[in-house]
């Protein structure tokens, strides 16, 4: 007669994701949280952050990479605060706090460096 033998391996852990489509609900939900995120669709941001693109010249401040994309492309301007704002008006709208850098070097570099609390 064969005895069961028990097995060695674990179980994976689980790991919560948003679902592939499930975005929107997820940027609701940031938005309802974090009210200041709303800023961002305003025309005095787009206003704002094509002014820094244009007195960046279009070039990342961290890669000197000339940011020729858009949408989601990874060489696409991006608008980021140096300092982040976390909320504080005065740092989210103050010029001097905005550089231009590439979408990658921000989903990257710039967000490792924010989580590490180096930012």
């Amino acid at each position: 007669m064969l005895k069961a033998i028990a097995s060695r391996l674990s179980a994976a852990p689980r790991r919560l994701t948003v679902l592939a489509g499930d975005e929107r609900s997820r940027d609701a939900q940031r938005r309802e949280a974090q009210p200041w995120r709303n800023w961002y669709k305003t025309a005095r941001w787009q206003r704002l952050r094509e002014r820094v693109f244009i007195r960046d010249g279009y070039t990342c401040q961290r890669s000197g990479e000339l940011c020729g994309g858009r949408g989601n492309d990874p060489d696409a301007p991006v608008a980021n605060h140096k300092r982040p704002h976390r909320g504080d008006p005065v740092l989210f709208w103050d010029e001097a706090n905005i550089e231009t850098v590439t979408k990658a070097a921000h989903d990257s570099l710039i967000q490792s460096e924010e989580r590490r609390g180096l930012a």
